[in-house]
């Protein structure tokens, strides 16, 4: 039987797929404003979570609140949005690790670098490699051809295989002249996209009020 391509979604779906795109842009402008604050900060050179550093970035506050803000939008989005992906292990195991990343970005503001630097060191690296893995195997395996996630999967892949591509390069320190800011960057930068596109297209589809919270894994 053939599936709709615009299936109704639980309104939760929406709450989740809002609670995303949220996430995502304030954590967006944050960076743009604690960058604004810190004295001659180098897109390529430094790293994102100098932008956090304490003793290094006069605005660090923001950048420390925003980013474990998205850590926590995260949690509650892939909570809410379980539902619209097709049942079965890639959905629990892909959605788990994208929630496992949400909890590691609240640590990488709780813990700033130049505080905690192994507990920051340890918090970004499971933010970065889980967020990778996940999106692989959301694409691999929970958006079926011939559903509403068929435009979806190509995309969502290759998104997934140039976070880990990037933070293999990020890791052993081969970024030559991009500098590892614009490696680091180019790690994160595919995660927020696709939750910025994936999250508009579920707002797109029609919802209805939901007969029960999560479904079944």
């Amino acid at each position: 039987m053939t599936v709709s391509s615009r299936p109704l979604m639980h309104r939760t779906v929406h709450y989740g797929a809002l609670g995303l795109i949220v996430g995502v842009l304030q954590f967006i402008a944050a960076m743009i404003v604690a960058q604004f604050g810190y004295p001659n900060y180098s897109l390529a050179q430094n790293y994102i979570s100098d932008l956090g550093n304490t003793s290094l970035s006069p605005w660090y506050y923001v950048f420390d609140g925003s980013i474990a803000a998205l850590g926590i939008l995260t949690v509650v989005g892939v909570l809410l949005i379980w539902s619209a992906f097709t049942p079965g292990s890639a959905r629990a195991i892909g959605l788990l690790l994208l929630g496992l990343a949400g909890v590691a970005a609240i640590c990488v503001g709780v813990f700033p670098e130049n505080l905690n630097g192994t507990a920051h060191a340890i918090a970004s690296l499971l933010v970065f490699a889980p967020s990778g893995v996940g999106l692989l195997l959301l694409g691999g395996g929970a958006m079926p051809t011939r559903t509403h996630w068929a435009p979806f999967r190509a995309f969502t892949i290759a998104l997934g295989a140039v976070t880990l591509v990037a933070l293999v390069i990020f890791l052993f320190g081969v970024w030559g002249p991009l500098g590892p800011g614009t490696v680091e960057r180019i790690v994160v930068a595919p995660v927020l996209l696709w939750a910025l596109v994936i999250s508009t297209h579920l707002l797109r589809l029609p919802a209805r009020a939901p007969s029960r919270f999560v479904s079944r894994v």
